[in-house]
């Protein structure tokens, strides 16, 4: 267990073209850390097992072109960025972590919508735990709890069918395969965690098109759940 203090924030302005350039910066500040003395826990040897900050700072660029950010039904969205983490920013420890996320709406009909996202998690120096890349929670392979799967790198592939229903409600199918790593070039084909599953949606705001979503997944016969949050996954 643990109580941690958390700040994210990502800062665009237009360039031309749908393109768009800015910063992002992360601060976490991670107190209270409690474990069972000669546990698991207690027995890895990892980075974090007592209090710490990190912070970051670096540039991003991305490309939208989305009909709508809460629930868009055609377009393509793509974003890279990277932070550097150093003590000269306040870091208790220095590294750097690239991400990269590409997502993808096609109409199939009237709201029908089918939805791809590639999403990677890449870090390089001294990561501690609550910063490695991890699979799991609502926003990907879902059945699988958050950070059930961690490690230094991560790949997430996921796609998402969403049917409208009657009036205000809808439904989706979803399916996810992804993987962790502790060096880039261990990830590989025939290693790849899957997960999927189906929910359902109702509109709570017409005119922003956001949704409320009950969602079951389900990985394997010890890893399953259900997720009710505002928003979609991706």
């Amino acid at each position: 267990s643990f109580s941690q203090f958390y700040i994210n924030l990502h800062a665009s302005r237009y360039i031309a073209r749908r393109f768009f350039a800015g910063l992002a910066f992360e601060f976490q500040r991670l107190l209270d850390i409690d474990y069972v003395t000669g546990g698991i826990f207690d027995q890895q040897n990892f980075l974090g097992k007592t209090p710490y900050n990190v912070s970051g700072i670096g540039p991003s660029i991305s490309y939208d072109s989305r009909n709508d950010a809460f629930f868009p039904v055609k377009g393509s969205f793509a974003q890279v960025y990277m932070v550097r983490f150093d003590k000269l920013l306040g870091s208790s420890y220095r590294y750097t972590n690239y991400v990269a996320d590409i997502r993808k709406y096609i109409r199939l009909g009237y709201q029908t919508i089918l939805c791809f996202q590639g999403y990677t998690s890449l870090n390089a120096g001294h990561v501690p735990l609550r910063s490695l890349a991890s699979l799991g929670g609502a926003s990907g392979m879902r059945g699988y709890y958050g950070g059930r799967y961690m490690d230094r790198n991560q790949l997430l592939l996921q796609t998402e069918v969403r049917i409208p229903v009657y009036k205000r409600f809808g439904a989706v199918l979803f399916g996810s395969a992804g993987q962790v790593s502790n060096r880039l070039r261990e990830l590989a084909p025939g290693e790849f965690h899957m997960a999927g599953g189906g929910g359902i949606r109702f509109r709570v705001n017409r005119k922003e098109k956001l949704n409320f979503r009950l969602d079951y997944g389900y990985a394997n016969r010890h890893q399953q759940g259900f997720i009710f949050q505002i928003g979609e996954a991706f």
